[in-house]
């Protein structure tokens, strides 16, 4: 009976071992999906975008403004905008269960109409785990830093 108790014990502990998320490779997956993300963007790599991006997918700028996944899409397409720079720094990963939220410092050089804007801004993005995998939902940028 000792026996049968510890191994039950023992096929418990094994269970919980396996349903414990593994919160650091969860980390590591977001923060390269988030990587690749943001070089998807630089290159207008409408296709890498449509993968990550959740079919709900919003994004709320520093202005007020709000865009859906069909807007950045759209815009990926167009190549309306050329990209210098999208890269980030100071990236830090948090996860939650299901719900991981990357934020960043974002250095933005890109030519719009003409016109070349640089800027540097603070973002979060979140992402939630699916079916599917990682899927980014909800992004949030700040207001371009000053100088």
């Amino acid at each position: 009976m000792k026996v049968l108790s510890i191994l039950i014990l023992l096929g418990l502990a094994f269970i919980s071992a396996l349903a414990t998320p593994d919160v650091a490779n969860d980390k590591r997956i977001v923060a390269a999906l988030d990587t690749e993300y943001q070089l998807a963007v630089k290159n207008n790599d409408a296709a890498t975008m449509d993968r990550i991006l959740a079919d709900d997918f919003i994004l709320v700028l520093g202005n007020g403004r709000v865009l859906t996944k069909e807007d950045l899409i759209k815009e990926a397409r167009s190549k309306e905008i050329t990209w210098e720079h999208q890269e980030d720094s100071n990236q830090t990963v948090r996860v939650w269960g299901d719900t991981a939220v990357v934020t960043a410092l974002l250095w933005e050089k890109y030519t719009y109409q003409g016109k070349t804007v640089e800027k540097k801004l603070w973002f979060s993005d979140t992402y939630v785990r699916t079916p599917n995998g990682w899927k980014y939902v909800f992004g949030q940028a700040s207001l371009a830093l000053p100088g």
